[in-house]
């Protein structure tokens, strides 16, 4: 198997186990490799190129988890969204082109 498949089989294993069937997350994994799969997942739920507002952000997030505040910071340390003056836009992640 390619390293590329191989990624991808572990990436959706990492999901299986942090996301429950209902799309919320069960848990944050510890470990960044792991972290980073869930957070890219998440990242998924704004559009490229669409800003937010803090509420429209903690909306989306609160949808994942109860803590969406973490959710953000993560999201925003791992260079996945962007944040000025207030408003919040999608940096990161795979895009269907």
């Amino acid at each position: 198997m390619t390293e590329q498949v191989e990624e991808e089989k572990r990436r959706e294993a990492v999901l299986r186990t942090f996301f429950g069937p209902d799309g919320r997350l069960v848990s944050m994994p510890a470990r960044m490799g792991k972290r980073r799969f869930v957070l890219e997942q998440i990242a998924y739920a704004f559009e490229p190129g669409v800003k937010y507002t803090e509420l429209e952000v903690n909306a989306i997030l609160r949808a994942f988890w109860d803590d969406y505040v973490t959710i953000r910071r993560y999201l925003i340390d791992a260079g996945l969204l962007g944040r000025e003056q207030g408003l919040y836009w999608r940096t990161g992640g795979y895009v269907d082109i």
